[in-house]
This record gives C-alpha cells, sequence and structure tokens, in this order.
C-alpha cells in the first residue's frame, strides 16, 4: 500500500470505486468555527471512461450556475483533472439527503438549459471549448443512474 497522503482522494483506491456516486469526501472546521464540506461527484469509472474537456468545461459552468439557484451554501463545483467527476464544496454541515437533491435539482437544471452560461470570450478563459449537448448528456446519464448514487463500492 502506498504511503500514506495529504490529499484525500490519493489515499482512496480508485479500483474499489463504482461510479457514478456522490460521497463526502471530507469535512473541515475552520478556526473560527464554521464547517466546509466536500463532496465527491464522480460521473465515470474512474480508469475506465472520463469526460471529454468541452463536456466537463460545460459542466462546470452549468453547475456553479445553477446551483446557487438552489442554495447559497455552495462555495465551489470544481473538475478533477482525472475528467471523471467534480469536487462540490458546501458551507456548513450537510444532511447527505439534501446533498443528493441539490445534485439532482442542478443536473435537472442542466438539461432544461438552453446555452451554457458564460461560455464567451468576455467570461471565460476558453469560450469556444464547450458543449451544451455533451453537458446535458452526461448529466441525463448520471440522474439515469440517481438510485446508486449512495453506492461509493461495488
Amino acid at each position: 500500500m502506498p504511503e500514506h497522503m495529504n490529499v484525500e482522494s490519493f489515499n482512496l483506491d480508485h479500483r474499489t470505486v463504482a461510479a457514478p456516486y456522490v460521497r463526502l469526501a471530507d469535512a473541515k472546521q475552520l478556526p473560527a468555527g464554521d464547517v466546509i464540506e466536500k463532496y465527491d461527484v464522480r460521473f465515470t469509472q474512474p480508469n475506465v471512461a472520463h469526460l471529454e474537456m468541452p463536456t466537463v468545461h460545460s459542466l462546470e459552468h452549468l453547475f456553479a450556475e445553477h446551483s446557487r439557484n438552489h442554495s447559497d451554501q455552495v462555495i465551489d463545483f470544481s473538475p478533477m483533472g482525472c475528467q471523471t467527476g467534480f469536487y462540490l464544496t458546501l458551507a456548513g454541515q450537510w444532511d447527505y439527503d439534501d446533498v443528493l437533491a441539490l445534485v439532482e435539482a442542478t443536473l435537472r437544471d442542466v438539461l432544461a438549459a438552453d446555452a451554457v452560461p458564460a461560455a464567451n470570450e468576455v467570461q471565460c478563459g476558453w469560450g469556444a471549448n464547450h458543449t451544451l449537448e455533451g453537458a446535458q448528456d452526461a448529466a441525463r446519464t448520471f440522474l439515469a443512474a440517481r438510485d446508486e448514487w449512495s453506492t461509493v463500492t461495488a
């Protein structure tokens, strides 16, 4: 077994997980007492499949924008470099079912979207690198597996 790493996901055996899933990856209490939670929102099976970068980029924009319509506790929605999912960072201590409801509601917004927010040269560093269709296909696939989101390992 490799040595313990500082980054939580580097200590996760990616061979044992079964995507898609949503799991609490980390929770921290800040010095002032505030809590932040980071969720691993895994769309594809690690080392088997990945999302193409325009899909990742568009999901990032869509989720980041639309999730904030459902909660003011969304801090960030960040893509994983491996292109298999995202980290959803939230303020406060969340009930897991409420996190799943937030993810589901936001992905339903993705399906209803008619454009990727801020997909232009003024608001984005690579405005041409987007695909609404790809983001909606990924959201549709993830939503179709809704009953499996709580199962992290096979």
